[in-house]
């Protein structure tokens, strides 16, 4: 199942795949003349969907494991109910704001991260880290964008460009003025036909530069505070959107808190030098604190490492470590709940057959 507007959205022979897979399971059997289609937005009450005839709006309805986000693809009833999310190839997910434990599911399907980044505020090295390792652990590829160039001099970018090149000196950057239009190209030439994220903090020019990638008011635009240069949410929701050159946007609504939710090897590919110094410990369980024969330490000694650089590894090592633990007791009390459950169930038919005549 190839048509035109659903290939705009990404679909080929790989979901189509996956789609007819679904159709063989003994839960497609129970569907209503199912179709495929790809959420397009998430506002909290329900999804729209991109489906062969035209956007449609779908309701939730019983439960659908994983709970479907914008990005995914998803197989709908004939009354536009979810009924499944067909297996992903990415979920960028952070850590939800103000709880240490809640997993919040961003987008699915990503390609590529754009790290926003506006140059009227200091740009930081920690928010920058913090991204890449959320866009790591779901498989994508990052890409700095610093925005609002307009607002500063050439030495404000010339420095933050520097700073980025600090946290990676691979990672890409484009620095451009969404309001002036210059330096939109080339980040379009970047995204290319990918699906890409926009994650930033809420002022930092997101809608404003939604609304240059798209060539037109797709989004609102805020103020932002002279002060601290703050701005409001004027994103509120997730949502997807076609790019002329082929590519799929998804925007995000700002967030102040970078909080991961990964594992351990993703913060540890966000660090590749310590990592690759970690190899040649003389334990394999150092963790560079006070152990012998410690090369990342003997690095930070030799000024071939940053001490600064080590102490951002270690804040979002312990993080992920904690995300794990985490995850294992959620994981491991959905399998109670499942598991309990079950039993009841099983007692439950175990009654009626001793009731039965």
């Amino acid at each position: 199942m190839l048509t035109e507007l659903l290939t705009r959205y990404g679909w080929d022979d790989r979901w189509s795949s996956r789609y007819h897979d679904y159709l063989q399971t003994p839960a497609a059997a129970e569907v209503d003349d199912p179709i495929p289609g790809r959420v397009i937005r998430h506002d909290g009450a329900g999804l729209m969907v991109a489906i062969d005839a035209g956007p449609v709006r779908a309701m939730f309805g019983p439960p659908v494991q994983p709970p479907p986000v914008v990005g995914d693809w998803v197989v709908l009833d004939r009354n536009h109910n979810p009924v499944a999310t067909l297996s992903r190839d990415s979920l960028l997910r952070r850590r939800a704001a103000g709880t240490g434990e809640k997993e919040q599911a961003m987008a699915a399907n990503v390609d590529l991260v754009l790290v926003v980044c506006g140059l009227d505020r200091p740009v930081r090295t920690g928010r920058i880290q913090r991204t890449i390792t959320i866009a790591l652990d779901a498989g994508a590829e990052s890409l700095v964008v610093l925005t609002k160039a307009d607002k500063v001099n050439p030495a404000v970018a010339a420095e933050a460009e520097m700073i980025a090149a600090e946290v990676d000196p691979d990672l890409e950057v484009v620095t451009l003025s969404a309001k002036g239009g210059w330096g939109v190209d080339d980040l379009l030439e970047r995204v290319g036909a990918r699906t890409v994220a926009l994650i930033g903090e809420s002022g930092a020019g997101k809608s404003t530069l939604v609304n240059a990638l798209m060539s037109g008011e797709v989004a609102a635009e805020g103020d932002v505070r002279e002060g601290d240069s703050k701005g409001r949410h004027t994103t509120t929701h997730r949502e997807l959107h076609l790019l002329d050159g082929g590519g799929i946007l998804v925007d995000t609504p700002g967030i102040r808190e970078v909080g991961i939710w990964t594992d351990t090897d993703a913060v540890a590919e966000t660090f590749p030098e310590i990592e690759e110094l970690a190899g040649r410990c003389r334990f394999r369980d150092c963790v560079h604190e006070s152990e012998p024969g410690c090369a990342v330490r003997a690095a930070v000694a030799a000024g071939t490492l940053a001490q600064e650089r080590l102490d951002a590894w270690r804040a979002l090592d312990a993080e992920a470590a904690a995300a794990e633990m985490r995850a294992d007791v959620v994981e491991r009390h959905r399998r109670n709940r499942q598991f309990g459950r079950i039993a009841r169930e099983a007692q439950k038919l175990k009654d009626d057959q001793r009731n039965l005549p």
